[in-house]
């Protein structure tokens, strides 16, 4: 369930500075990491981290639309292995969340030529080009199709045909991409000659039907294939094309894919492809080699859990093999916490490279010629970030003295067992990398809840910035200020829950001031990082410090926090649970320690699964809470996704009373304050029958409310002109008229 978070926008105009690629996620760098491509007036320019030269490689006039003399503005773009030719995005649409559909260009860099890419498809209808590793083809999706065009005929070839609406090729439905993360669907081969896809199948998907009502005097249907929690998942194949004859052989993965997922997948050689499959309870996970000759595929290495295997894709660029590809690298929870794991490519051995009571975040890089991994890490503080590295051959190394002395096993072991840590210990709070595909360079990126974000470039041997003058020390700007405290509060259950205040201007300890508690709860975010903005209403309209409010937060178990497993998988079977059950007992916590917040004046407010948190605040606390602005909530799990929800809550069929228990309309009817319920009739996520299903329970009880449906708008209410304005506006005038700011 992906959460609207517009304060993220502040990371990306400040990572700007450092030229990241045009989907504003990654650094353009060149495939040995020694420079890295940013977009300048129009111009493709090269750069030299060390040296801060800059060489035009591409000219804006060289891509201009020959058709109707306009420039190609990129949403992203990538050059061929020895740079004689670039792919341009261009002309994008959305599909479902993000602009994954659009126009491709490609740029014959010697020849000086610019042709646009899939003559004869409909336009803006092409996603996810990409060469083939002789640089001679690119292959790409449209409309539910894989196409593969030579590059020096213009020759296009369909090499997949049944695809449509239900049958999907090379892409995924909305939840494999709103869940898994799954977008792009094929692979390449490593000689070119076969592409890998994946297929889903969702003829048995039954639609979820949205209505367009406003953009013609007719109502338009616009059907979602949408699995709802107990609804059977999608069946997901894997299948091999060649690109000679075109012929598709099915890989043997299950007996049942109508019980299992597959959100991994990509070649581990030329003969056979890695593959990861889940089970529909996201119990078991098992590593599997598919030889592509015949579809046998055997099991290699496998996990279990009690509760549900998080899936790792933060490289969606393929597997972590190491040592030549004899290994790989791995991220499992299977001892209680998130560890790193080098496992060898038969699975037969596995070494735990980062072993400690500390949770790794993400791995952000490895360099193999001096043997480091680079991960995120936060042991001692969870709301905070730093930067660690172990050694990948840790293992190999005791390994090898295991017939030695035994004193020496234990004075490796303990040396090697210790992550060292590159971030400044100064620096308390965010870091952030972007690190060079050779580990020499990287962006490091730092703030906190009073320093805004700020960057260098440094080199990785030495963990120093490449320009002083340019470095963090140079640059870093601390606000002055004391507005914002972080806590850690003890509830009745011996629960450890982090918090932050922020307290308005001219605070006066002696007064009462009215407090707002923003809330999320689930599992896919937390609201408590140590990063500057965090403690800012983004829809507010005004400075709520100068009007006299007081902003908190609290982490409650079942968030993603860096905090050991036990702490993430609490919350299994029980959201609207033990979450909310931690929120209230954190905020009286908070009452009792703040005598400054009056309690008569307290209001919640969230967002998608803060949403749901609001209301269940609102409706079972209401001597805590007297006013709730919810948005895009789910009112009912049952009426959610099933991929999120079964992970989560497990199986309907199983404990439907848990789903009922966790719901915010089981307790509609005990409503006692003030309410103002927002949603958007087009939101393909959290759907609309889930307000309109609180809207009955409310009416049924007589319960008093102020509801706003914005038409057609979806999950992030970011569509249609003036819409973010009306709904600052409505949120800030209901705040002001309920919870009224200012000192008493």
């Amino acid at each position: 369930m992906t959460f609207f978070k517009i304060r993220m926008l502040l990371f990306f105009i400040c990572m700007a500075q450092v030229s990241m690629a045009q989907d504003g996620s990654k650094i353009n760098w060149a495939v040995d990491g020694d420079y890295y491509t940013k977009i300048t007036d129009g111009n493709i320019i090269q750069v030299n981290p060390a040296t801060e030269e800059e060489t035009t490689v591409i000219k804006k006039s060289q891509l201009i639309n020959p058709e109707t003399q306009k420039y190609l503005l990129p949403a992203s773009y990538e050059f061929n292995k020895n740079y004689t030719r670039l792919l341009v995005f261009t002309n994008t649409a959305k599909v479902w969340r993000y602009n994954t559909r659009g126009d491709y260009w490609l740029f014959d860099i010697i020849g000086n030529k610019l042709t646009k890419l899939g003559k004869g498809l409909a336009m803006q209808s092409l996603m996810f080009a990409k060469f083939s590793p002789d640089g001679k083809k690119v292959a790409y999706v449209s409309e539910h199709n894989i196409y593969v065009e030579e590059i020096g005929s213009g020759k296009i070839v369909k090499m997949t045909v049944d695809g449509n609406r239900k049958i999907i090729n090379g892409t995924f439905d909305w939840v494999y991409e709103e869940e898994f993360g799954c977008r792009d669907g094929f692979r390449w081969s490593p000689d070119g000659s076969m592409i890998a896809f994946w297929q889903v199948d969702a003829t048995r998907i039954r639609d979820y039907y949205m209505l367009n009502t406003t953009d013609s005097i007719y109502s338009q249907v616009i059907p979602v294939q949408y699995p709802k929690v107990g609804e059977m998942p999608s069946p997901v194949r894997i299948g091999v094309v060649s690109i000679a004859n075109r012929f598709i052989k099915w890989m043997d993965i299950a007996e049942n894919p109508q019980q299992n997922y597959i959100p991994r997948m990509e070649w581990a050689d030329k003969h056979e492809l890695i593959v990861q499959q889940l089970d529909r309870k996201q119990q078991e996970s098992k590593l599997m080699y598919c030889n592509v000759a015949d579809g046998e595929c055997r099991t290699f290495w496998a996990e279990n859990s009690n509760t549900w295997i998080d899936v790792y894709a933060d490289d969606a660029g393929g597997w972590k093999w190491v040592n030549k590809g004899n290994d790989f690298l791995w991220i499992s929870e299977k001892d209680g916490w998130r560890h790193i794991y080098r496992i060898s490519r038969d699975g037969k051995t596995e070494t735990l490279l980062t072993k400690g009571n500390y949770d790794v975040g993400e791995i952000k890089g490895i360099d193999e010629t001096k043997n480091y991994i680079y991960f995120t890490a936060s042991p001692d503080n969870a709301t905070q970030l730093y930067l660690y590295r172990v050694n990948i051959d840790k293992g190999t190394v005791i390994q090898k003295v295991v017939t030695t002395v035994k004193k020496v096993i234990d004075i490796i072991a303990n040396k090697v067992d210790e992550p060292e840590l590159l971030s400044s210990k100064d620096l308390k709070g965010t870091h952030d990398y972007m690190i060079s595909p050779n580990a020499k360079y990287a962006t490091h990126t730092f703030s906190n809840y009073h320093t805004p974000w700020v960057t260098e470039w440094i080199t990785m041997v030495d963990n120093k910035p490449i320009n002083p003058a340019k470095s963090i020390a140079a640059k870093i700007k601390t606000e002055d200020k004391n507005d914002v405290e972080y806590v850690r509060l003890v509830t009745g259950d011996n629960i450890i829950l982090d918090a932050w205040i922020n307290k308005p201007e001219k605070f006066d300890p002696e007064k009462k001031y009215p407090v707002v508690f923003y809330v999320y709860g689930e599992p896919a975010t937390s609201t408590v990082q140590d990063q500057y903005g965090n403690h800012n209403n983004f829809l507010y309209n005004g400075d709520m410090r100068a009007d006299g409010y007081i902003q908190v937060a609290i982490d409650n178990r079942g968030t993603p926090m860096l905090k050991g497993a036990a702490w993430r998988k609490s919350i299994y079977r029980k959201i609207g649970d033990i979450n909310i059950t931690d929120m209230a007992q954190g905020f009286k916590k908070l009452m009792e320690m703040n005598p400054y917040f009056d309690k008569d004046r307290v209001a919640v407010w969230g967002w998608s699964g803060g949403g749901s948190s609001t209301l269940h605040l609102l409706f079972r606390y209401p001597d805590l809470f007297q006013t709730g602005i919810a948005i895009a909530a789910v009112s009912n799990q049952l009426f959610y996704d099933n991929i999120y929800q079964e992970r989560y809550m497990g199986l309907p069929q199983e404990n439907k009373d848990d789903f009922i228990k966790g719901s915010p309309v089981t307790y509609a009817k005990n409503l006692k304050g003030n309410l103002l319920y927002i949603h958007g009739t087009g939101d393909d996520n959290v759907h609309f029958s889930n307000a309109e299903l609180l809207v009955n329970e409310l009416i049924k009880y007589n319960k008093q409310f102020q509801y706003m449906p914005y038409p057609n708008r979806s999950h992030g209410l970011s569509e249609g002109e003036g819409t973010f304005e009306h709904l600052a506006t409505l949120y800030s005038n209901y705040l002001r008229a309920h919870c009224p700011p200012g000192a008493r």
